[in-house]
C-alpha cells in the first residue's frame, strides 16, 4: 500500500474535507485509503456482513451507526471477512467490539469506542446512499484517507498522479 499523510494531503489539496469527529483507531493498520462504499446500520450490522462478504477491491466501509452506543457494528469475525476479501479499511460512526483481538488484525478500523454488545439482526438499513457524519456528507465512491492525524474526503483520488510515477 502507498504511503501517504493526511496533514501532506491537505497542505496539497485544500479543498479536501476533514472528517472532525473523535474517532479511535483499531486494529494493527493505522494507514488506510480508499473508495467509499457507505452502509447505514441502525443498530443492526446485517447489511455490513453483506457487504464484507463480497470483494472489497480496496474500498473503505463507511457505516453510519448513527453514533448509537447501544451496540457494536463490527466485531473480530467481520474485521476477518475484511481483512479476507480485501477491504482496504473500515470507519464505524459508532462502536466495536473485540477491539483487543482485532488490534493485531491487519486491518485498519476506526469507530467512536467500544461496546461488548452485538447488534440486532433485521436487515435494516441502506447501502451505496450518501451518509453525512459530523455535519460531513460521505458519498459512495469519494476517496476517503485515514491515519493516525485523522480523516480525509475527496472527490478525486488525491494519489493518482504518484501511482503513474
Amino acid at each position: 500500500m502507498q504511503s501517504f499523510s493526511t496533514a501532506d494531503l491537505l497542505d496539497e489539496y485544500p479543498e479536501s474535507i476533514v472528517l472532525m469527529e473523535n474517532f479511535v483507531s483499531y486494529g494493527e493498520v493505522s494507514t488506510f485509503f480508499g473508495k467509499a462504499k457507505t452502509i447505514v446500520a441502525p443498530e443492526d450490522n446485517s447489511l455490513v456482513r453483506q457487504a464484507l462478504e463480497t470483494k472489497g477491491n480496496n474500498q473503505v466501509l463507511v457505516i453510519d451507526g448513527g453514533a448509537s452506543r447501544a451496540c457494536a457494528l463490527v466485531g473480530d469475525q467481520l474485521a476477518l471477512l475484511a481483512i479476507e476479501n480485501e477491504w482496504a479499511g473500515i470507519i464505524v460512526n459508532g462502536y466495536i467490539r473485540d477491539s483487543a483481538v482485532i488490534a493485531e488484525m491487519p486491518i485498519g478500523i476506526k469507530a467512536l469506542g467500544t461496546n461488548p454488545r452485538k447488534s440486532i439482526k433485521k436487515n435494516r438499513g441502506e447501502v451505496d446512499i450518501q451518509l453525512t457524519i459530523a455535519q460531513i456528507p460521505i458519498k459512495p465512491r469519494s476517496w476517503i484517507y485515514s491515519d493516525a492525524d485523522g480523516i480525509i474526503i475527496s472527490e478525486h483520488n488525491l494519489l493518482a498522479s504518484e501511482q503513474k510515477n
